[in-house]
């Protein structure tokens, strides 16, 4: 069996390295560390990633990959490690796959024609309506586990139904697919991460993701030690806006400006309580810090917890400070 799983990576490996225009090791993208060492940063905020041809249930499905559990795994490929995908092996967050003739075969695929509508609030957050738009069939994740037990992320990206909507190019001759970006903070640096897959929802709409409600089983909400496959995200709903504004943040900002949330993240790849996996915590701003004029983009964890233990940053309306209990699943590419 390992021989076999080895010989099933090296394949993917193989066709990794065939069609990846970044460069082995931890590479440097434009100033920046590139953690997803088979992506090509594009200066249209796009990554080119390899594309891979699976199947489910007779159909061909296109996906990419960006993390593995395992670290050779993850060396091989060229991708993130994050070995507390681990923890959510065994729970519905993680699909069973088969391998047949080097080909991935999946449970469940997605369906791409379904139509997305996010229509922003008075104050952007929340949104006056929001409904996903690709959903996921019955089971679907975008985390597989391998014959194995081995864990990949592995999002869809294509099927006869349509394409992610995050796709912006795709090759299938070629076995290469550009997909959109988006920018947030950690560990004090800007950050930019795909975001392919959301667990409820209103939030895939607002991340133009896919439904994947299957992602809430992973353990456990409001915890992100290496006992939890989550990390935590922090999304303000109350941050300044205004596209020219240095310190622009928050849902509200990326409904009224269009532009993205610039959410901060707790844990950045080669990192041991890195996950894709991000447990959102909804985080407001008091009147009282508005006021003093302290609602200043957030970058790094140690400074933001000061906040809240300040009583500075709350959970929406004035409640505690907490995970909302919801998925995304938005592996980081690269770091300044």
């Amino acid at each position: 069996m390992i021989l076999q799983r080895r010989a099933f990576i090296s394949r993917l490996a193989a066709a990794a390295a065939a069609t990846s225009v970044g460069v082995p090791g931890l590479a440097r993208a434009d100033g920046r560390t590139l953690f997803v060492r088979s992506a090509h940063e594009n200066a249209d905020n796009t990554a080119t990633l390899p594309l891979y041809r699976g199947s489910s249930r007779g159909r061909a499905v296109w996906f990419i990959l960006l993390d593995a559990s395992d670290g050779g795994e993850a060396d091989r490929l060229g991708v993130n490690r994050s070995s507390k995908l681990e923890v959510a092996r065994g729970t519905a967050a993680v699909q069973k796959v088969s391998v047949v003739d080097g080909v991935i075969d999946f449970p469940a695929t997605v369906r791409f024609d379904r139509q997305r509508v996010v229509v922003p609030g008075p104050t952007g957050f929340p949104p006056a309506a929001a409904m996903h738009g690709p959903e996921g069939e019955f089971g679907y994740s975008p985390l597989i586990e391998l014959p194995d037990g081995s864990i990949l992320n592995a999002p869809q990206m294509a099927n006869d139904s349509g394409r992610h909507p995050k796709v912006a190019a795709i090759d299938f001759a070629r076995g290469t697919v550009a997909v959109a970006q988006s920018f947030g903070y950690a560990n004090g640096r800007r950050v930019k991460y795909i975001s392919t897959d959301a667990s409820v929802s209103d939030v895939a709409a607002l991340e133009n993701a896919t439904l994947a409600g299957a992602l809430n089983a992973a353990p456990r909400a409001g915890g992100d030690g290496t006992d939890s496959a989550r990390t935590t995200l922090v999304a303000f709903i109350n941050g300044q806006t205004g596209l020219g504004n240095p310190q622009r943040q928050g849902l509200n900002s990326a409904l009224l400006d269009g532009a993205d949330p610039l959410n901060l993240l707790f844990w950045a790849p080669k990192q041991g309580r890195y996950s894709p996996l991000w447990d959102v915590f909804p985080a407001a701003w008091t009147e009282a810090a508005i006021g003093a004029g302290l609602n200043v983009a957030q970058k790094d964890r140690s400074e933001l917890l000061g906040l809240v233990s300040k009583g500075l940053v709350t959970g929406p309306g004035g409640a505690r400070f907490g995970a909302a209990g919801f998925v995304v699943n938005c592996p980081i590419v690269s770091s300044d």
